[in-house]
This record gives structure tokens, C-alpha cells and sequence, in this order.
């Protein structure tokens, strides 16, 4: 079965119609995530300063993997800061879950993602995540030093 020209122009509105309608709706949600995920990106080298990191392995990585939820980011930004965490003598433990849960965990776009696909679905996602974030960083370490 085709679908011709005279059926795809409706088709076509119809579902502009929808997607303009969910990007309006979607719009004040996402913009309150990009401005909070600012305001939380400028304070984690804050929270590095203060000593919340290097007080042992797990501990770190713990730390690590709560801070790098809070905010969702680009991974080109967590190798920055990733960089930065090393040089300041972060264990490697918790650069590498800080890195994983920046990229994959996300705290403050929690609603958004809810929002689309469910909350049950989004809860159930970040928490696996949160709990992957540490095991794959533990793996990825021990992996480096064998």
C-alpha cells in the first residue's frame, strides 16, 4: 500500500503539528535543566576544592558517582574535568566513575526524560546506571593495571 501525494501533505502537518506541540511543552522543563546543570557544573570544582574527594577507593568512587549524577553533561567536558580531577590527585577509581556517571546518570534531567518515557522506565534507568558507573569504572581500572 503507497501512500500518495494527496494523503502525505495531511500526514506530514499532522505530525509537524504534534512535534511543535511537544517541543513547546517540553521547552520550560528543558530549559530549567540547562540553566540548573550550569549552576551545578561551575560548583564541582568547588566541591573538589573543599576535600570531598581522597578519603580512600570506595569512598571516592561513591562520592565520585553522586556528584557526576547530579548534572548531565557532554563527555568531551567530563575529559576535561577528568583531566583536572587527576592533577589535583584524585584516584583513578574516581575520575573514571565520575566520567561514567557524568555521561550516564542524570539527576537534573530526571523530569525531562520521565517526561518522554515514563517514570517508572527513567527511575529504573538511572539507578542501573548509577550502579553501572561504579562497577564499569572498576573494571576499566583493574583492566589498565593487568
Amino acid at each position: 500500500m503507497t501512500i500518495t501525494q494527496n494523503k502525505l501533505l495531511p500526514l506530514l502537518m499532522a505530525s509537524g503539528k504534534k512535534t511543535v506541540a511537544m517541543f513547546l511543552r517540553l521547552f520550560p522543563v528543558l530549559l530549567g535543566v540547562l540553566l540548573l546543570s550550569s549552576l551545578i557544573i561551575e560548583m564541582i570544582p568547588t566541591l573538589i576544592a573543599w576535600g570531598a574527594l581522597g578519603h580512600g577507593s570506595l569512598i571516592d568512587m561513591l562520592i565520585a558517582d553522586a556528584i557526576g549524577s547530579i548534572a548531565a553533561a557532554q563527555p568531551v567536558i567530563s575529559y576535561l574535568l577528568a583531566g583536572e580531577l587527576q592533577k589535583a590527585g584524585v584516584d583513578l577509581y574516581a575520575v573514571t566513575t565520575f566520567i561514567i556517571a557524568w555521561v550516564t546518570v542524570g539527576i537534573i534531567p530526571l523530569p525531562v526524560e520521565a517526561m518522554m518515557l515514563g517514570w517508572r522506565f527513567a527511575v529504573w534507568r538511572n539507578a542501573l546506571a548509577f550502579v553501572m558507573a561504579l562497577l564499569v569504572a572498576w573494571l576499566t581500572v583493574v583492566t589498565l593495571h593487568v
